[in-house]
C-alpha cells in the first residue's frame, strides 16, 4: 500500500513537471514568434542569450542565499535530532540538569566578582543535592522563643544539649538523624526578624536568606500574628515553601485564651496553611514556685509539634527536598541570567554608542537633502548583526537588513525623524553659520536616531527575538520617549557637541578662504610712492 502511494506521488510530480515545462516552451515560442516580426533575425539570438543570462544571474543572486539558508536550517535540525535527548525522571535529575545549565552560564560571565559569588552559591546547592539533608529552618521574631524551641526539640530527639539561650545574632545549624528516616536533618536557628536598627535589618536579611533555602519552615509566634509577620509568611508560601505555624508560650495563658488564639491564627492563615499546620506549644515553661522547696520546672510541651513534624517529613519529605532544590536551582539560574543580561546590555550599549557617532560623523561629512537620514545613519544592518552576536544569535545579513528596514519604517511612521530634528534643533544653541548649523543638526539627529534604533534592537533580542504584544511600534515609541527625557537628552547633547560639533568647527576653520590680496591699482600706487 505504501509503495503504491509513493508511486502515485512520483507520477503526480512528473505530470506537474511536464505541464510546467510545456507551458514554458509555449511562452518561449510565442516570444520568439513575436520578436521575429519586430526585429531582424540576426539580433534575436543574442537577445535571447542575454535574457537567459539575466534570468540565470537573478536566480543565482537571489536563489543562492535562500538555498544556503534552507541548507543551514536543515543542518541545524539534523544536529538537533542527533543530540541525545535527556528527559529527567526525578526532581533530583532535573536539579542536576539545571546545575549543568548554570555551569554553562557561568562560563559566559565576564565580571569576576559576580561570577565568583554565583559560583559559590552553585557549589552550595550542589553540595546540598549530593548530601540530601532535609533543612528545617526556625523563623520568627527575636522574642518568640525560637532558640528555646530548638533546644526543646534537640533535647527530645537526641538528648540533653547545651543550646545557647537568649537573642540569636547569627544562624546556628544542628545536624541530626530521625529514627526511621533515611535522610539527615538540619535544624537551623535564625536571627529574629522585625528588629530595629541597622544590625537588626542585617540579621533579618540573613534570616530571610536562610528561609529561602529551607525545605520546611517552622514559623514561631507568641501571640496573635502581626501584619508584618503575615506578610513574611505570605512571601514564603508564594515561593513554594511548606510552613508549620507554632504558637509558643502557651503556659502563660489559660486554655480558653489558647483556643482563641489558635482559632485566630488559623483564620488569618486559612488561605496559606492547612489548619493542622497551626500548632500550640510551650518550649520553655515558666517554673512553678513551691514554698520551702525548689521551684518545679515543667517539661516542654512540644508533643503536638513533634508528631506533626514527623508526619510531614515522612510523608512529604522527599517531595519537599526535591521541590526546594529545584526552586534553588531556578533562583540561581534566574540570578545568573540577570547578570548575563546586564553584561550583554552594557556591551551592546557600547556598540550602539560607537555606531551612533560613526553615523553622525558620516552624515555631517556628507549631508543629505532633507531629513531622510534613516537609510544612511539611524538604522545600520552591521550594528544589528553585532548586537545579535552579543546576545548569542547568529543573524544573517539579509535578516539584519530586514530588521533594520522594519525599524526604519517604524521610525518614519511614528514621526520620530522630524521629532528628533525638532527636539535637537531646539536644544542646540550653536554660534555657527547656517550651513554648518544644518549639518551639525543632521549629524546629531542621525546619531540620536541610531541610539533609539539600537535600544529597540536590544529589547527585541532580550525578548528572544520577539517585539512583544505591542509590536515593534510600541518598543520604538518607548525608547524614543526614554531618549528625549530631559537628563538623557542633555547628556547626549553634551557628548554630541564634543563628538560632532567640535570636529565640524575645526574643519570649517581649516577650510576658510584665504585673505583677499590687494588690488592691482593699490599695488601700483604703493610702488610709485616708494620710487618717489
Amino acid at each position: 500500500m505504501m509503495q503504491r502511494k509513493g508511486l502515485l506521488v512520483w507520477m503526480l510530480i512528473a505530470f506537474t513537471a511536464i505541464i510546467v515545462l510545456s507551458t514554458l516552451l509555449q511562452v518561449f515560442r510565442s516570444i520568439l514568434w513575436d520578436l521575429s516580426y519586430l526585429l531582424p533575425g540576426w539580433i534575436i539570438g543574442p537577445l535571447l542569450l542575454l535574457l537567459a543570462a539575466i534570468i540565470v544571474i537573478s536566480i543565482l543572486q537571489y536563489g543562492s542565499p535562500l538555498w544556503e539558508s534552507i541548507q543551514k536550517k536543515s543542518k541545524q535540525l539534523r544536529q538537533t535530532d542527533q543530540q541525545p535527548k535527556f528527559s529527567p525522571r526525578t526532581r533530583q535529575q532535573a536539579a542536576r540538569q539545571s546545575l549543568i545549565g548554570i555551569d554553562k552560564l557561568l562560563e559566559k560571565l565576564q565580571d569576576d566578582i559576580a561570577r565568583e559569588s554565583l559560583q559559590q552559591e552553585r557549589e552550595r546547592v550542589g553540595k546540598e543535592l549530593d548530601r540530601g539533608d532535609l533543612v528545617v529552618v526556625v523563623f520568627g521574631t527575636g522574642s518568640s522563643g525560637k532558640t528555646s524551641l530548638i533546644r526543646a526539640l534537640l533535647n527530645e530527639i537526641v538528648g540533653e544539649v547545651g543550646a545557647a539561650m537568649g537573642s540569636t545574632t547569627e544562624s546556628a545549624t544542628y545536624r541530626l538523624r530521625l529514627k526511621g528516616f533515611t535522610r539527615g536533618l538540619q535544624l537551623i536557628d535564625t536571627p529574629g526578624i522585625l528588629e530595629s536598627g541597622k544590625d537588626g535589618k542585617s540579621r533579618e536579611k540573613e534570616a530571610k536568606k536562610k528561609a529561602a533555602q529551607a525545605d520546611l519552615m517552622i514559623v514561631v509566634v507568641d501571640g496573635d500574628i502581626r501584619s508584618s509577620e503575615l506578610e513574611a509568611i505570605n512571601s514564603l508560601t508564594t515561593m513554594g515553601k511548606r510552613l508549620l505555624l507554632v504558637l509558643n508560650k502557651c503556659d502563660l495563658r489559660g486554655e480558653e485564651e489558647e483556643r482563641r488564639l489558635i482559632k485566630l491564627l488559623r483564620g488569618h492563615s486559612k488561605k496559606l496553611l492547612d489548619p493542622e499546620d497551626v500548632i500550640p506549644c510551650s518550649a520553655a515553661p515558666q517554673s512553678i514556685p513551691r514554698p520551702g522547696e525548689k521551684p518545679l520546672q515543667p517539661i516542654p510541651e512540644i508533643r503536638s509539634l513533634l508528631q506533626r513534624l514527623a508526619k510531614v517529613l515522612h510523608e512529604d519529605g522527599e517531595e519537599l527536598l526535591a521541590d526546594n532544590l529545584l526552586l534553588q536551582c531556578k533562583t540561581l539560574g534566574e540570578a545568573g541570567r540577570r547578570l548575563l543580561d546586564k553584561q550583554r546590555q552594557k556591551t551592546a550599549k557600547r556598540a550602539i554608542d560607537r555606531y551612533s557617532w560613526i553615523s553622525g560623523g558620516i552624515v555631517t561629512a556628507t549631508p543629505l537633502p532633507g531629513v531622510d537620514l534613516l537609510g544612511a545613519a539611524a538604522v545600520n544592518a552591521q550594528m544589528v548583526m553585532e548586537i545579535a552576536a552579543i546576545y548569542g544569535i547568529n543573524l544573517t545579513r539579509s535578516r539584519a537588513q530586514e530588521l533594520a528596514i522594519s525599524v526604519g519604517r517604524t521610525l518614519a511612521t511614528l514621526g520620530v525623524v522630524k521629532g528628533g530634528v525638532s527636539i535637537i534643533g531646539a536644544s542646540l544653541s550653536l554660534n555657527l553659520p547656517s550651513l554648518l548649523l544644518g549639518r551639525a543638526i543632521q549629524g546629531i539627529v542621525a546619531a540620536w536616531l541610531t541610539r533609539v534604533a539600537g535600544a529597540s534592537f536590544i529589547t527585541y533580542f532580550q525578548q528572544d527575538q520577539d517585539w512583544g504584544d505591542g509590536g515593534i511600534q510600541e518598543v520604538v515609541q518607548h525608547h524614543y520617549d526614554l531618549n528625549r527625557r530631559g537628563s538623557s537628552l542633555e547628556n547626549f547633547i553634551a557628548t554630541a557637541l564634543r563628538e560632532v560639533v567640535d570636529p565640524l568647527q575645526q574643519k570649517s576653520l581649516r577650510q576658510l578662504p584665504p585673505r583677499p590680496r590687494p588690488r592691482e591699482e593699490e599695488v601700483t600706487f604703493d610702488l610709485e610712492n616708494q620710487e618717489r
